[in-house]
């Protein structure tokens, strides 16, 4: 008897989360079609679009029945997407490159990540918005954004921060895109290495994959593993960020201590573990792939709806060349570093 309570009790409560949560959770992925059909049709960029219209919608997010879907979205469901991020990395990338790109890759997420900091303290900006910032840049873009803001210390300016950060690593990879291939043509670049260039310092994957093969098949495939090996290094330099965050004392909101190792970063580490062994199928792999893309666009929808534009004017025009700097710095250093390095054909 007192079995069959518990399980109806626990039946109502779990009737209960999905009813709360469900409005707001389809309204992130209704924003995040949107944006998806805006993209394919006009050749936009999805994660912006998604930012966008969520953004627009920002009132959804502050209070009514879709406000805790909203909330579970850009938090929860980000994680996720992050995670799963992790079937798309295996060992075999990393060996692909040699040693020497490998090196100027984690080179350039380093010295970034440092750049930013010191950038940063120079034209007084906050040491966490710059982690963001640069992690961002030297990473995968809005995904690292994402990943790294869900383990920085929280306050009331943390989700101003991250739509910046996401809006402005989007728009300069768009612009990246129309520049780049035009600049590895101007400097006589072959497919191999402008390939190597753009996977190397443009931000987010889609508009690397549009820069890369906007050249040629061959520098759109090196363009695309180069920049997935950048993804590789989310898992690492979030866990990195977590101990030092943890470290420094900083509070999160809900006042728990966070784990040493985020839930999601362990989850894109065993995802990786298992691509590297073949132990995912490719039929999997695709599913998940689409899954984490459209996860992260989802939570990217919500964390619009959940900020109010007018915070994010405040960042000011200090923020706005710190990102633009950072990303500066990674081209000037990758285009420095590749005279150096011979890559296979």
């Amino acid at each position: 008897m007192r079995e069959s309570l518990a399980t109806l009790t626990s039946g109502h409560l779990l009737a209960g989360r999905i009813r709360e949560y469900f409005p707001g959770v389809m309204v992130s992925i209704l924003v995040a079609l949107a944006a998806q059909f805006v993209a394919e049709h006009y050749g936009a960029p999805a994660m912006l679009m998604a930012l966008l219209f969520g953004i627009a919608l920002n009132f959804l997010g502050a209070e009514g029945p879709t406000a805790p879907g909203i909330a579970l979205s850009a938090r929860t469901v980000l994680r996720i997407g992050v995670a799963i991020l992790g079937a798309r990395i295996s060992v075999e990338m990393l060996l692909s490159l040699g040693l020497g790109m490998i090196g100027l890759l984690v080179a350039g997420t380093v010295c970034t990540i440092f750049f930013g900091l010191a950038l940063a303290k120079l034209i007084g900006q906050r040491t966490r918005f710059a982690v963001l910032t640069a992690g961002a840049v030297a990473i995968c873009g809005a995904s690292a954004a994402m990943a790294i803001a869900a383990v920085l210390p929280r306050d009331e300016r943390s989700e101003r921060d991250l739509l910046f950060t996401v809006l402005g690593v989007t728009v300069l990879s768009t612009v990246a895109m129309i520049l780049y291939p035009i600049l590895t043509r101007a400097m006589g670049f072959d497919d191999v290495t402008a390939g190597a260039f753009i996977g190397a310092t443009v931000h987010d994957v889609a508009q690397v994959v549009g820069a890369g093969f906007s050249i040629s098949e061959t520098a759109g495939e090196t363009s695309t593993l180069v920049k997935l090996i950048r993804v590789s290094f989310l898992a690492p330099v979030v866990v990195v960020i977590a101990l030092l965050a943890q470290r420094s004392g900083g509070a999160v909101t809900e006042g728990k201590r966070p784990p040493i190792i985020p839930g999601f970063v362990l989850g894109f580490l065993v995802l990786a573990g298992l691509n590297s062994f073949d132990l995912i199928p490719p039929m999997l792999g695709a599913f998940l792939a689409k899954l984490s893309s459209w996860a992260l666009l989802a939570a990217i929808a919500a964390v619009g709806m959940k900020t109010d534009l007018r915070n994010i004017i405040k960042v000011g025009g200090g923020a706005i060349a710190l990102i633009v700097a950072e990303t500066l710095f990674l081209a000037a250093l990758a285009l420095t570093g590749l005279r150096f390095i011979e890559l296979a054909p």
